[in-house]
């Protein structure tokens, strides 16, 4: 064997050597031992590195001849060439498994909290939901920025029938325009400078899941066509390759714009928008989900307890009923953002160490100092309602303040609604909407 490893090539033995044989009186026939007399053997090498011993063993003298010693010379290429080719096949395997499995466990730790919320317009929304989610059917979600486009598509992709592969996502907007087609199609080593590596584009890594393209109205027109491609014949092609890749990707898409008028402007074409808007889902912004904020607020709020070392937070009544006449521009994730600096301010204001803290008007900061808050919130002869309550409980209470701080403000203002509204820092609109609902003429 070790002069079998130092010869490159094929080495041979003669019949009457006195080196051991690996197999030499290891085979049986009956109650004797056969010993072998002919042998041969030849070292694999692999990209120059050894990675094995071809050995061919005779009991017979004489039996490999010169037709035996070309056919062996052949047979050891052809196993290189095969033993080469199933190394690479299996290296591309287990990359595309490792691939996978970081996509499953990416996901399994960014699992999404379900949609919260109870209002119609929720409730509606999510109707629409479970009906297109066991389909295939492409989906196109639209709404403002911060509503939770990206949950919706979460929860798309989980009541689907393929809820038990991954949900692949990738930001549009936030890849540069050079880039996107290689992070979508993947690439080959020396497709462009610095593409040093073959890489797997997110169509292969969605393959018999679904694919998210958040801000898809941000992909430039030449990306676009590739997009049609794809959806329409399943077909992908890396960049720099000719190679056709064949995937079974569901696509989830979600934009901010209105893509109508993109098309329109001959900004996005009308080809990919029908395909994309299959089943087009519109996700409602903050100010039309009635009293939303207030299960929203108690989700965020004990999300960052955890932040703070387990103390207690909890929102006054004149916090929750500012809140209710505020018009949340930037939605749910302002919502969000708006608690997290007010547990943080109120943490700071704290002047014992209870394990309960009232997050007051003050902490959220929607009103802007100009504005005079006494004249609104009430004088000493009249307090304001601070109440311990939890979050649920104040339903009733906060209709009643809200009633009483929207008469203040229109009688203060001459019953000019226009006036009332930038004193409370609200839009008209949404002011008349709230005056509506508790029943205000």
């Amino acid at each position: 064997m070790a002069r079998i490893l130092k010869n490159p090539e094929l080495t041979t033995f003669p019949a009457d050597s006195d080196l051991p044989d690996p197999y030499d009186g290891l085979m049986q026939h009956g109650d004797k031992q056969l010993h072998v007399h002919d042998s041969m053997g030849s070292s694999l090498y692999l990209d120059g590195e050894l990675w094995g011993v071809l050995t061919l063993d005779s009991l017979q003298a004489g039996s490999f001849d010169s037709a035996w010693l070309d056919a062996v010379e052949d047979c050891v290429s052809a196993a290189a060439i095969v033993i080469k080719i199933s190394r690479y096949v299996n290296t591309i395997s287990e990359q595309a498994a490792r691939s996978r499995q970081v996509a499953h466990r990416l996901m399994a730790v960014d699992m999404p909290q379900d949609i919260i919320g109870k209002s119609q317009a929720i409730t509606l929304m999510l109707n629409e939901i479970n009906t297109v989610a066991s389909s295939d059917l492409s989906v196109l979600i639209m709404g403002e920025t911060g509503v939770g486009k990206e949950l919706v598509a979460k929860r798309i992709h989980q009541h689907s029938k393929r809820s038990n592969e991954v949900l692949v996502q990738i930001n549009c907007a936030a890849l540069p325009e050079n880039i996107v087609e290689s992070e979508l199609f993947g690439h080959v080593k020396g497709a462009f400078s610095g593409a040093t590596n073959d890489r797997t584009g997110r169509f292969e890594l969605a393959h018999g899941g679904s694919l998210f393209l958040d801000e898809i109205g941000e992909v430039s027109l030449s990306v676009q066509a590739k997009l049609l491609r794809a959806l329409q014949s399943g077909e992908v092609q890396r960049v720099g390759s000719d190679k056709i890749i064949l995937v079974n990707v569901r696509v989830i898409a979600a934009t901010n714009r209105n893509l109508r008028d993109e098309v329109k402007e001959g900004r996005f074409r009308a080809d990919l928008y029908h395909r994309l808007s299959v089943y087009p889902l519109h996700v409602p912004p903050l100010r039309e989900r009635e009293k939303d904020y207030v299960l929203l607020s108690g989700y965020f709020l004990e999300k960052n307890q955890y932040h703070l070392g387990g103390v207690k937070l909890r929102l006054s009544s004149s916090a929750l009923a500012q809140m209710a006449l505020y018009d949340w521009p930037g939605n749910v994730r302002e919502l969000e953002h708006l608690l997290s600096r007010a547990a943080l301010k109120a943490m700071n204001d704290r002047q014992d160490y209870t394990d309960i803290l009232t997050i007051n008007v003050k902490h959220l900061g929607l009103w802007s100092e100009n504005n005079n808050q006494s004249n609104i919130e009430g004088d000493a002869s009249e307090p304001m309602i601070n109440d311990d309550m939890t979050l649920l409980s104040f339903r009733e209470k906060m209709d009643e303040f809200q009633c009483r701080l929207i008469k203040k403000a229109v009688e203060r203002e001459g019953s000019n609604l226009a006036s009332a509204a930038r004193v409370l820092k609200v839009d008209r609109s949404n002011l008349v909407r709230t005056m509506q609902r508790l029943g205000l003429n």
